[in-house]
C-alpha cells in the first residue's frame, strides 16, 4: 500500500483525497495548503493531519506518492515549487493540468523526475476512459488504415478571466493530449481567437495542427458555452475508416470504409459503466497509484509529466501564432 500525500486543497484536491481513499492500494496519510482554513476543513473532512507547509509535510510523512493540485495564476503557476519539493524528497508525483505554465519551469520538472528515477503523471484525465482505449486500440489494430485527419472540440463555460491566454492554457492542455494519444507528436500550430460579447480574454479559439506523421487536425475550444452534454467531441479518420467519440467516455463509434456495418460502444449506464465526468478523475488517479506500486518505468507511465510537457509548447506555439498571425512550428 501506497503512502500519499496531497498539497493543494482546492475543489481538486479535495477530489483527489476521495479517490485515495477508495484505493485499495493507497493510504491517504497528509494534506497540505497554505491556506490554514482549506488545509484544517480537508484534514477533518479526510481524516488525516493538516500541514502548511510542504517541506514539513515530505520530512514527517515520507510519503511514497505526492498529489500537487496547487492552482495559481492560470491554474498553472503554482505547480512547479511544490513538484519539485515532492521529487526531492523521493516521491512519486501526480501534478494538476497545465504541467506549468513557464515551459523552462516544465522541463525542470521533467528534469528532476528523470534524474531522480521517479514516476511523474499530469492529471490529463479526458483520456482515462474504456473508449478512449478502445480508440487508440483500434489505431494500433491498424483498423483506420493510414491516419489522415483528427477534429477536436471542447466547450465549457468558464467566466473567469486573468491573461489574455488563459482558456488556452487552462483548458487546452486536455485537448492537445487527446489529439497527441491519437495521432502522435505536432510539428506546426495556427492559431485564431475571437472574444465573446463582454469578454476581455481570448475565449474561444480555433487551432490548426500539422502532425510529425503527415496528420492535419484542427481544434476548436471555447469558454463561452454551457457545457450541456456532451461537452466535447474527437473525430479521428485515416483511409480504412474513422471513428467518432462523444465526451471521451459516452459513444464511440467507428465506420469502416466500403462497409455499411459501423461498430458502436456505448457506455454501460449499469454494472461498472462511467457515472459521469468525475469518473475520468478515478480512473486516472487509480491508474497511477496502480503504475506505481507495480514498479512500472518512470518512462512508461501514462500521462506522463514529458507529456504534459509536449502539450504545454504545443500551446506555447499558438500563443505565439496568434500574437503574430503566423503558423508556428513547435519546439
Amino acid at each position: 500500500m501506497k503512502r500519499v500525500c496531497i498539497i493543494g486543497l482546492g475543489p481538486i484536491g479535495n477530489r483527489h483525497g476521495d479517490v485515495y481513499n477508495l484505493d485499495e492500494r493507497a493510504k491517504l496519510v497528509g494534506v497540505c495548503d497554505k491556506d490554514e482554513t482549506r488545509a484544517d476543513s480537508a484534514s477533518e473532512r479526510l481524516g488525516v493531519p493538516a500541514f502548511y507547509d510542504a517541506r514539513t509535510m515530505l520530512r514527517e510523512l515520507a510519503p511514497d506518492i505526492c498529489s500537487v493540485a496547487t492552482g495559481g495564476y492560470e491554474y498553472g503557476s503554482d505547480h512547479y515549487e511544490p513538484t519539485m519539493q515532492a521529487l526531492d524528497a523521493g516521491c512519486h508525483v501526480l501534478c494538476e493540468k497545465p504541467i506549468s505554465n513557464e515551459i523552462r519551469f516544465a522541463e525542470e520538472m521533467v528534469a528532476k523526475a528523470r534524474e531522480k528515477g521517479l514516476c511523474f503523471g499530469i492529471d490529463l484525465n479526458h483520456r482515462f476512459t474504456p473508449a478512449a482505449r478502445l480508440a487508440r486500440k483500434w489505431i494500433d489494430e491498424g483498423r483506420l488504415g493510414h491516419l489522415l485527419f483528427i477534429n477536436m472540440s471542447m466547450w465549457i463555460m468558464n467566466p473567469n478571466e486573468s491573461s489574455p491566454y488563459f482558456h488556452l492554457k487552462a483548458l487546452h492542455p486536455h485537448t492537445v493530449d487527446v489529439m497527441r494519444y491519437f495521432c502522435g507528436d505536432i510539428e506546426a500550430v495556427q492559431c485564431f481567437a475571437t472574444k465573446a460579447p463582454g469578454r476581455a480574454i481570448w475565449s474561444t479559439a480555433q487551432f490548426n495542427m500539422k502532425f510529425k506523421n503527415g496528420v492535419v487536425g484542427s481544434l476548436t475550444g471555447s469558454y463561452d458555452i454551457e457545457r450541456g452534454h456532451p461537452m466535447e467531441r474527437c473525430e479521428v479518420a485515416g483511409t480504412g475508416g474513422r471513428f467518432v467519440l462523444e465526451d471521451m467516455w459516452q459513444e464511440l463509434t467507428l465506420y469502416p470504409a466500403g462497409n455499411m456495418e459501423k461498430t458502436v460502444y456505448t457506455n454501460p449506464a449499469f454494472g461498472g459503466g462511467f457515472r459521469d465526468f468525475t469518473d475520468t478523475f478515478i480512473d486516472r488517479i487509480q491508474t497511477f497509484v496502480r503504475q506505481v506500486d507495480e514498479g512500472v518505468s518512470p518512462e512508461d507511465i501514462d500521462g506522463s509529466g514529458a507529456e504534459g510537457l509536449a502539450a504545454q509548447k504545443v500551446l506555447a506555439a499558438a500563443i505565439e501564432s496568434l500574437k503574430n498571425e503566423t503558423v508556428v512550428h513547435v519546439d
